[in-house]
């Protein structure tokens, strides 16, 4: 198959980037590993630079039932602090969200191949070769790479800064006084290794997220169970919002190695977005917004004839400074000794939760408009 870009990732980023390439009338074909759209490892916050995005490619995501967010509060054994986002944010699941952009694409002319697995991009004179495991090879003037925490063969993402935590997600069927009490608000939990985002999501459901050293959690031998146990006797607001809430999914997503802290200075050829190109901290809720960013950019400087190279190097511009930040604080979250030095400002100082929340988000002047 020939096609001018080839987009490997059906993801935010990548559906991002096939959406307005494809409208402006470029031949563009997608291929996207899995059949439908699925569950991810992700918290699932929607921020205003997010939903500015999702605005532009078309997509109203309140029709959807997306779930408005308008305040956060941080909890830590004995402590509790809250402060309203100085942004418009809401949630919605990736599922409900990677099906409609991915549709979008369709329907903006781009080729998109579900339930096919690349393996490996190669050069191919002047061009790439998207190697498709039992499939034919897609030929194409110029890749974007959009897998998202999956690196490809030969192509791995160097560690990070913080590359040390595993990540489980869960979601629940919170009880009525407790998803009442969650309503409108993501809470921030920290214990013992890590730290835990929960926030409403359609359907009456709640999304947990959380991180924890892979020695903290071997401490539990592994078991997502032991784990999820000692995470309620550390942060007694979790083990009051879980009380009588039903798990929805058999057993949760589960990721590990994430290379956080990590922004890529160089393109070598190719168009990376998204996690492939800069991997923020998660209590953040920064990540969709950089992914959407990541792949509007790409679009628009391909169309202007520019080179992946100056892409990349114009997105770490943007990215590397915030991402940064939102690791050094990310690590204090969970190293004991800066988690309660941070615990006492936040307590002292609530309004220093709005400012970590601005100063790690992608800076007004790089927006797209």
């Amino acid at each position: 198959m020939n096609a001018e870009v080839v987009v490997v990732g059906g993801g935010l980023a990548g559906a991002a980037a096939a959406i307005r390439l494809a409208r402006a009338g470029r031949d563009v074909v997608v291929i996207e590993r899995a059949l439908s759209a699925e569950h991810k490892v992700c918290g699932e916050f929607l921020s205003r630079e997010a939903l500015n995005y999702l605005e532009s490619l078309g997509l109203e995501v309140a029709s959807f039932g997306a779930v408005p967010i308008g305040a956060v509060r941080l909890a830590w054994k004995g402590g509790l602090s809250e402060t309203k986002l100085p942004f418009h944010a809401l949630s919605l699941t990736r599922r409900r969200l990677d099906e409609e952009l991915l549709r979008l694409a369709a329907d903006a002319g781009a080729r998109v191949l579900r339930g096919c697995r690349v393996h490996g991009i190669e050069r191919e004179r002047n061009g790439w070769r998207a190697m498709v495991e039992g499939g034919e090879p897609v030929l194409a003037n110029a890749a974007f790479l959009a897998t998202g925490k999956h690196d490809l063969r030969g192509r791995p993402r160097p560690k990070g800064k913080q590359s040390d935590l595993v990540a489980f997600k869960m979601y629940w069927r919170l009880a009525p006084a407790q998803a009442a009490a969650l309503e409108g608000h993501v809470e921030l939990m920290l214990y013992r290794g890590g730290y835990a985002g929960l926030q409403p999501v359609e359907d009456g459901a709640a999304n947990l997220c959380c991180l924890v050293e892979r020695a903290e959690l071997q401490r539990h031998g592994g078991r997502w169970e032991h784990f999820l146990a000692a995470m309620q006797r550390e942060c007694g607001l979790l083990r009051e919002r879980l009380q009588g809430a039903q798990a929805l999914l058999e057993r949760p997503l589960a990721v590990s190695a994430i290379p956080y802290g990590y922004v890529r200075a160089a393109s070598h050829g190719v168009w990376a977005l998204g996690d492939q190109a800069a991997v923020i901290p998660s209590f953040t809720g920064d990540g969709m917004s950089i992914a959407l960013h990541s792949g509007c950019l790409a679009a628009a400087m391909y169309l202007q004839g520019e080179s992946a190279e100056q892409f990349q190097a114009k997105l770490y511009r943007e990215l590397s400074g915030q991402v940064a930040l939102a690791t050094l604080v990310s690590r204090g979250l969970v190293w004991a000794p800066s988690r309660g030095v941070l615990m006492a400002m936040a307590s002292l100082r609530p309004r220093s939760l709005e400012i970590v929340a601005r100063r790690t988000r992608i800076s007004e002047a790089a927006l797209l408009a």
